[in-house]
């Protein structure tokens, strides 16, 4: 039996993420004639179909997509035998490829890479950051080895570990803070007042349903991009955000005129570690898991 190249599979599913040869080829460092030679043995070796052509279109068939669903197993099984070998099963010696979102990214990047560096001296991180979307969509193709998110979000055919909580404050003002009543209840939040970030950052969603903020009206037009412009613009416009714990005890206050409210104690978000349930490298995760619990506000109790 003569098995397929791996080479030739990872150019496959490349292609089928890309959707161009151009774009596919000029990812894999190859020419745009060797990533069609390779789509071509791989068809003749399967005696199928895998791609439609029509001048410069194609479309994979329905044989194709299920190649490049197989592939990317057989690609991610290929990875982990190989760090097996590289690392003599030493996870500690491994490489993780390790996504986050960027209301979790700057606020633990640095103790993380501390702390490995401490405990795992021999343990490399690459770092990427990127919405819970995209990171979830990378970690699926095999990209990413495993991602840190806020739940809940949908990872399909993913694990989910429970890390901790991530604790919500109002923020603004003192004499904004001040005038609002005790008991306090987030719908006496004035109309218009409250500054959140942008729909594709999932703490929006989060800080909404965890503070129980359910009148519209309350919140202004304006959207950042990020908890750093959030501050500002509650700062200078004179309203309110929602901050999170990891943010608040990164100092992202400091410097400001701006003092906090303690939330509801639901009022929170889950963090978890996240990463294929097809891949074997389990004692990693669950080793970056112990390590991950130690940075959150609110740890897992064991």
């Amino acid at each position: 039996m003569r098995f397929p190249n791996l080479k030739h599979l990872h150019y496959l599913v490349v292609l089928f993420e890309e959707q161009h040869f151009h774009k596919a080829a000029a990812r894999c460092f190859i020419g745009q004639s060797t990533l069609s030679a390779a789509i071509q043995n791989l068809e003749e070796q399967c005696a199928q179909q895998i791609l439609e052509r029509d001048n410069k279109q194609f479309v994979f068939t329905g044989f194709g997509v299920e190649l490049v669903a197989q592939a990317r197993q057989l690609l991610e099984h290929a990875e982990d035998v190989s760090n097996f070998a590289n690392t003599g099963g030493d996870w500690q010696k491994s490489t993780v490829l390790l996504g986050t979102i960027p209301t979790i990214a700057p606020f633990i990047f640095s103790d993380l890479l501390n702390r490995v560096q401490a405990e795992y001296p021999d343990l490399q991180i690459k770092l990427t950051e990127d919405t819970s979307e995209n990171l979830v969509r990378k970690l699926q193709d095999g990209q990413l080895d495993c991602i840190i998110l806020a739940l809940p979000f949908a990872t399909p055919g993913c694990t989910q570990r429970l890390l901790g909580n991530d604790p919500f404050y109002l923020v603004g003002t003192q004499a904004n803070i001040s005038l609002l009543p005790e008991p306090f209840v987030y719908s006496h939040l004035p109309q218009d007042s409250v500054y959140l970030l942008h729909a594709e950052h999932c703490m929006t969603e989060h800080a909404v349903s965890a503070c129980q903020l359910a009148f519209q009206e309350q919140v202004n037009s304006l959207a950042a991009s990020s908890i750093f412009t959030l501050v500002q613009m509650a700062q200078n416009q004179g309203g309110f955000t929602f901050v999170p714990e990891l943010a608040k005890r990164s100092g992202i206050l400091d410097n400001t005129n701006l003092v906090v409210k303690q939330g509801a104690p639901d009022a929170y978000r889950e963090i978890a570690l996240v990463w294929r349930k097809t891949s074997r490298r389990l004692p990693l995760y669950n080793g970056l898991a112990v390590l991950l619990q130690k940075l959150m506000p609110v740890p897992l109790a064991e």
